[in-house]
């Protein structure tokens, strides 16, 4: 059953800052026969959502089913979020997850704010709670969780005029009194769990190594990352923590000739921007489902680490192999072989990711 067009549509991602980037496509293809767009996310994640295409009014809402560290179940805010969509006036609604998550607690209080018609991804019986209720096939099971997304508003009855590519809003600010002159790599050393990032002192190395090589290094970061990053740039590298906004960010990354960053919201907003990646991906989770999408990538990483799929947060493998395993010389390999790439090869590409270049 598709959605009603020409309408408002509330498109739900209450997960991480990379979720809803990847989620941006389905955003836009709603946009593009919506006469509204509201996205409802996480607490603090509305920047984000502001920076997407299609995106006219935010929400945000902790989902205590969705957040890593729930607290108690906060009544005061169910009812804050159920005035706040009755205020909005949503006539539809997409619910936008990942596969282990499910919709149907966020489906029953948006039907409980009268939103008439719902849609989303569930293997689970949904009841009168859901309109459209739509599955993957179940191969391939590693969907890219942009084209997943893209695949639920296709479903509804949304679709892109133009190339299912991450994007984000232009003009982005003006960088260039931070970065200098010149061109650059930039290392993004922090994520949110720790068993995707490598160790300081690895990263530390590969600067030291990027530095050696002949690049000029630009380590970035949130201002709770300052310690880490000032111990990453080890005075060899510009430390831009705490520097700038999202929007500023994007424009930092917009300008580099490589991104080397971990699984984390940078790198996918490295790919929104076009810029390629070397991906030093911890295998917790699995790369064909979250490297970053639509731009040349460098895939780093044991793939096959005792990790593998536990969607680990904090590395349960003593010496943390599978990123802190990850030689120097291998980064400054990677960050040479998309350098190398032709200049029109690091636009972003339509429908497919680009293929995924590993080294072991």
């Amino acid at each position: 059953m598709t959605a009603p067009q020409g309408g408002h549509v509330l498109v739900a991602r209450l997960d991480s800052v990379g979720d809803i980037l990847l989620s941006g496509p389905a955003v836009r293809a709603v946009a593009a026969s919506s006469a509204k767009v509201t996205m409802l996310v996480g607490r603090g994640r509305g920047a984000v959502a502001r920076l997407l295409p299609g995106v006219d009014d935010v929400l945000e809402y902790d989902a205590p089913w969705i957040v890593a560290e729930p607290g108690p179940l906060d009544t005061a805010a169910v009812d804050t979020l159920l005035a706040d969509v009755r205020r909005a006036g949503v006539d539809a609604a997409l619910i936008v997850t990942s596969f282990h998550q499910s919709p149907l607690p966020l489906a029953l209080l948006l039907r409980l704010a009268g939103v008439g018609w719902i849609g989303a991804i569930s293997d689970d019986y949904p009841g009168s709670l859901l309109d459209l209720r739509h599955r993957l096939p179940e191969v391939p099971v590693d969907v890219p969780e942009s084209e997943r997304a893209l695949s639920l508003a296709r479903a509804a009855g949304f679709d892109l005029p133009a190339p299912a590519r991450l994007a984000v809003r232009e003009p982005l600010p003006d960088v260039r009194h931070l970065v200098g002159a010149g061109p650059y790599v930039v290392l993004h050393p922090g994520a949110d769990a720790p068993a995707r990032r490598p160790s300081a002192g690895t990263s530390r190395a590969f600067v030291a190594a990027l530095v050696d090589a002949g690049h000029r290094i630009v380590v970035t970061g949130s201002p709770g990352e300052a310690p880490l990053t000032a111990a990453v740039a080890d005075g060899r590298a510009l430390d831009l923590a705490g520097a700038v906004d999202l929007a500023g960010l994007a424009a930092v990354l917009a300008g580099a000739e490589v991104v080397v960053a971990p699984n984390t919201g940078p790198a996918h907003l490295a790919a929104a921007v076009g810029t390629p990646v070397v991906s030093l991906f911890a295998p917790v989770v699995p790369p064909e489902r979250w490297a970053p999408y639509g731009v040349p990538v460098v895939l780093l990483g044991d793939q096959d680490a005792p990790c593998r799929l536990t969607r680990a947060r904090h590395c349960p493998v003593p010496g943390h192999p599978c990123l802190d395993g990850i030689a120097a010389a291998d980064v400054v390999a990677a960050v040479a072989t998309l350098q190398a790439r032709p200049a029109d090869d690091r636009d972003p590409v339509p429908a497919r990711p680009r293929e995924v270049d590993h080294v072991s």
